[in-house]
């Protein structure tokens, strides 16, 4: 199968680009009289293999991603055309010159049930990669840690083991910089995860690679991602991309969820030390803690992978990644109230049972986007369904004492919210006896949770 000349021919082009960013890396070593030239030849040498590697590796990603958007073309199609209207007003992107459909083909593709080929997709997704990185150069990224431990991933480990602090000098620190958290972003994310980002929040390219980051550590993303992959050739190629799927649905749906609630704590160090303890003791109580609705989908995610031929372990990470991100909020709660994490957890889930909140997110989950305008309502009622779940969590919580449990809280709290609680579970029965609920109705049930939850908040 072709994806593109410069695609399925890039190991040539890579291999220069690692062996420039290492001879300067070297030359700046004998010219400061720590390295002879003789040795660096000897060490050059002796990284072939190394470098080899890593050529592969980029291969792989780069292929991995068109094989996404490959996967997820039909559905996309109208997200692909977006793309490619933003670049071409900005200037970047010439549809004809890159042998690219007009907006009428892809209507014709998408009646025949057809869309972006690989060699199309392969071009844009060089398109996003390229502007990206022209972004993140201009951009103030700082020095945060984990940000500059992109640069670590395209030299040989024992270039990084032996020579970090030239690594941290090298005259193309930044650009190298760039260029790996581009390719990274773009690779695992699809090319509108920055524009989507943004559209959505008004954050800068700089605050998103930031919330990203953050994110891909806080859920140990990395070591997520190389479990699925260490499954080539052993399940069907689908059940990995459906993996690779629920992943970044959570990377992105965290994303966000940063850029709504930490914009002006985004320095990936302090973001990671705030939520990485919670989320530990979380992890291993998430699935147990589900309910109803919630539970219910867990199970059946986790049979459908371990029938699929996936590790039991592995396909309960998966299976709980949907309900992952929600750990921000509940961990941010816990330190908002100096509430136990667990108590807070409990009523989390506990709130989104009894008020058929799961039932709510998925209903606005499932229901049909035709345009940005409504993909962007979608999430955004999202977002304020979780904010309003936690909200009535810590509500509840007031009512929490040693001689309470979470029912006997969670009843004493509806008591005393008795009229709005109403007034939501009609919105529920209507909702519930409508065939197909429109977003007019999103947003009125979306105001009925709000006004609840705010009043939840005040001291009766």
């Amino acid at each position: 199968r072709s994806n593109t000349d410069f695609v399925d021919n890039a190991g040539g082009v890579d291999c220069s680009d690692h062996e420039v960013n290492i001879k300067i890396l070297l030359n700046a070593v004998m010219a400061r009289g720590d390295l002879t030239e003789k040795h660096r030849n000897a060490l050059l040498a002796e990284m072939t293999e190394s470098v080899a590697g890593l050529v592969l590796r980029n291969n792989y990603d780069q292929v991995q991603a068109i094989s996404m958007a490959a996967f997820q073309s039909v559905q996309r199609t109208g997200e692909y055309q977006r793309f490619m209207r933003s670049f071409e007003e900005a200037g970047r992107l010439n549809r004809k010159l890159e042998f690219l459909p007009s907006d009428e083909e892809l209507l014709e593709r998408r009646v025949r049930g057809e869309a972006l080929t690989r060699p199309e997709l392969s071009i844009l997704i060089s398109y996003s990669k390229g502007v990206l990185k022209e972004q993140l150069i201009e951009a103030e990224l700082g020095s945060d840690p984990y940000l500059a431990a992109a640069v670590d991933t395209a030299f040989p480990q024992r270039l990084v083991d032996e020579y970090p602090e030239e690594i941290r000098a090298h005259r193309l620190h930044r650009e190298i910089m760039a260029t790996q958290l581009a390719n990274d972003i773009v690779n695992r994310m699809g090319m509108s995860y920055i524009q989507r980002q943004q559209t959505a929040t008004g954050a800068t390219v700089a605050d998103v690679a930031r919330a990203y980051i953050s994110a891909m550590e806080i859920f140990g993303i990395r070591t997520l991602w190389k479990q699925i992959e260490a499954l080539d050739h052993k399940v069907d190629s689908a059940i990995q991309m459906e993996m690779m799927l629920s992943v970044i649905r959570l990377v992105k749906r965290s994303t966000r969820w940063l850029l709504r609630n930490r914009r002006h704590q985004l320095t990936p160090t302090d973001c990671i030390a705030g939520f990485a303890g919670g989320l530990e003791e979380l992890r291993e109580a998430y699935p147990a803690m589900l309910r109803g609705r919630a539970a219910a989908q867990f199970e059946t995610l986790h049979g459908h992978f371990i029938d699929a031929g996936v590790d039991p372990e592995l396909a309960r990470e998966i299976a709980a990644a949907d309900h992952a991100y929600t750990a921000l909020g509940i961990i941010q709660a816990t330190g908002d109230t100096a509430a136990p994490l667990m108590d807070v957890a409990g009523l989390y889930f506990f709130m989104g049972e009894r008020l058929e909140l799961d039932w709510f997110s998925d209903l606005i989950l499932s229901s049909k986007i035709d345009n940005e305008w409504q993909a962007l309502a979608r999430d955004t009622y999202l977002e304020d369904l979780e904010w309003q779940q936690r909200t009535l969590a810590i509500g509840a919580l007031r009512h929490m004492s040693e001689d309470l449990n979470l029912l006997k809280c969670i009843n004493r709290w509806e008591k005393q919210e008795s009229l709005l609680l109403q007034r939501w579970r009609q919105m529920l029965a209507e909702l519930h006896a409508t065939p197909a609920p429109d977003f007019a109705m999103f947003a009125v049930a979306n105001r009925e949770l709000l006004d609840l939850a705010q009043s939840s908040m005040v001291v009766k």
